[in-house]
């Protein structure tokens, strides 16, 4: 049997452990999934080195964990695995997901995962995943957890439950960086070999969540190539790009707050893909050369054909 006695309530860091708590309080019994301790099970402190979840809103966790890692050591060296995939930020609530299996809530009861917030994570890292040949892993199986009416950790960030009119972002599988502005001649050749080329002022409008929004300044937008593009609508292209490839516009941003850049890139269907950036900086003459000369530069394969 469990102790008779009552724990401290965990320190509260994060609005998800919150809403998870006020949940808590309206069961009465832990139902299927929230089952109660075995005897085995212990509390203790997240430690610094547990990169995947230390921080993440409470401070102690609960061994063996769900996914049956018996030792501290064990649960680090599994949970860093998944280090790389929330690099490339995937979905906002996969960090919140994945610690929640490795470094579960230290409660008088296990508390899982909701399938629909395994599903949400699912639906925009498994594709991640599949780009270096990982696929999603059966112990994730989406289907081993909870309903939503039982108790159990919700998303928070799915595009449902949003009131702003921001989508859940998607990493892609091509890397974006930041280009060197080489030569003129050379940015001039990237600008034709793409279907558009805009120069942009990008604002973060914040530091805090799992993934930070961006903005296009409207006022800041230069058209230097529109290609298959109508003008006008170019600028809410590049905000539905800004809001979904949060990978490449986190490389091009380089945790600055706000930045002008040339990107070209194409168009695919309903959305753009950026494949080329670079900063606007007064030290990138070259590109200051490429863009003045743009006006009127015509391209080889493009002699005849309005850009």
């Amino acid at each position: 049997m469990v102790t008779a006695h009552r724990r401290q309530p965990p320190r509260v860091g994060s609005p998800w452990l919150l809403g998870l708590l006020a949940r808590l309080l309206l069961w009465g019994s832990p139902g299927a999934w929230a089952s109660y301790l075995r005897r085995s099970s212990s509390c203790t402190p997240i430690p610094h080195h547990m990169a995947l979840c230390y921080d993440i809103g409470y401070s102690e966790m609960r061994i063996p964990n769900l996914l049956e890692h018996e030792t501290m050591p064990e649960v680090i060296q599994q949970s860093s695995s998944w280090l790389p995939l929330l690099a490339r930020e995937c979905h906002p609530d996969a960090r919140i997901f994945l610690c929640s299996l490795f470094a579960p809530i230290c409660l008088d009861r296990l508390i899982y995962p909701c399938r629909s917030l395994c599903e949400a994570v699912k639906r925009s890292c498994a594709p991640v995943m599949a780009c270096y040949g990982y696929p999603w892993p059966e112990i994730l199986n989406c289907n081993k957890f909870p309903a939503d009416h039982e108790l159990c950790i919700a998303a928070v960030s799915t595009d449902e439950n949003s009131s702003s009119r921001r989508t859940v972002p998607r990493a892609s599988c091509k890397d974006c960086e930041l280009e060197e502005a080489s030569t003129a001649r050379e940015i001039l050749e990237n600008l034709c070999a793409n279907d558009f080329a805009v120069k942009i002022r990008i604002l973060r409008k914040n530091m805090t969540t799992t993934i930070s929004d961006f903005d296009l300044d409207p006022s800041r937008v230069e058209v230097l190539k529109h290609g298959p593009l109508l003008r006008t609508e170019i600028p809410a292209r590049l905000q539905q790009w800004l809001d979904i490839d949060a990978t490449c516009v986190h490389n091009i941003m380089r945790g600055t707050h706000a930045g002008v850049f040339v990107v070209s890139g194409e168009v695919q269907s309903d959305k753009v893909v950026v494949n080329k950036a670079y900063a606007w900086q007064k030290k990138n003459r070259n590109l200051h050369q490429a863009v003045r000369r743009w006006k009127h530069h015509r391209c080889p394969e493009q002699a005849g054909r309005k850009v």
